[in-house]
């Protein structure tokens, strides 16, 4: 067998652990079918990661790299006004789901893992906070776009923003409805520019 840099192949690794993961779910992914995924001795996964644990961080930051990657690869503004170029965001972000389900599900799945392991929570705490800075940054730079100060903190509206996404997605992979899905995606825009223009309503410090 051909010697491969450990850059490398540390790359492919990561993409059969997606690959398989993605098909059969994180139960299915030890490091003896992932080796065989990608046609390696299991001992090569183990000296290029030393454990499952350390493969699994470094799939979920493969997985928000690309999530992130995209996100800053939207243009901004990306529309006539800031509704309109929130829509345009958003469309394509949903059409991400409806053309790559699995990985969504995949980092779903990873992270509902994560809440047991200390190891993969910690990754997973640093993936919510690297995407919630990324959109916070793009809804905030579309803002200055059209002359608004954002009447909400854009950390507050990304997250707001996200967790709804996320709650779609949940519905989406278990019980898709393209009619109610495009009725909440709307609302969700409407919601968006409301925060960003009038602000959101906040429950009082007790």
């Amino acid at each position: 067998m051909a010697h491969v840099p450990a850059a490398e192949r540390r790359t492919q690794l990561v993409d059969a652990a997606i690959d398989l993961l993605t098909r059969s779910g994180p139960a299915a992914g030890s490091t003896r079918a992932i080796a065989k995924e990608l046609g390696v001795p299991q001992a090569t996964l183990h000296y290029v990661f030393g454990s499952k644990e350390e493969l699994y961080r470094a799939v979920i930051t493969a997985l928000t790299d690309d999530l992130v990657s995209y996100v800053r690869g939207v243009e901004v503004p990306a529309g006539d006004t800031f509704t309109a170029s929130v829509r345009v965001f958003t469309d394509r972000l949903w059409r991400t789901v409806i053309e790559q389900p699995g990985k969504h599900q995949l980092l779903t799945e990873l992270g509902l893992v994560a809440l047991r392991s200390p190891q993969l929570r910690e990754i997973m705490e640093e993936h919510r906070r690297t995407v919630d800075a990324v959109t916070a940054e793009v809804i905030g730079n579309t803002a200055a776009e059209f002359g608004l100060t954002p009447a909400t903190d854009t950390t507050v509206v990304a997250r707001f923003y996200l967790a709804t996404m996320d709650g779609l997605i949940a519905q989406h992979l278990t019980s898709p409805n393209a009619e109610s899905e495009e009725a909440c995606l709307a609302i969700l825009v409407d919601s968006l520019h409301g925060m960003v223009t009038h602000g959101a309503v906040l429950p009082s410090p007790a």
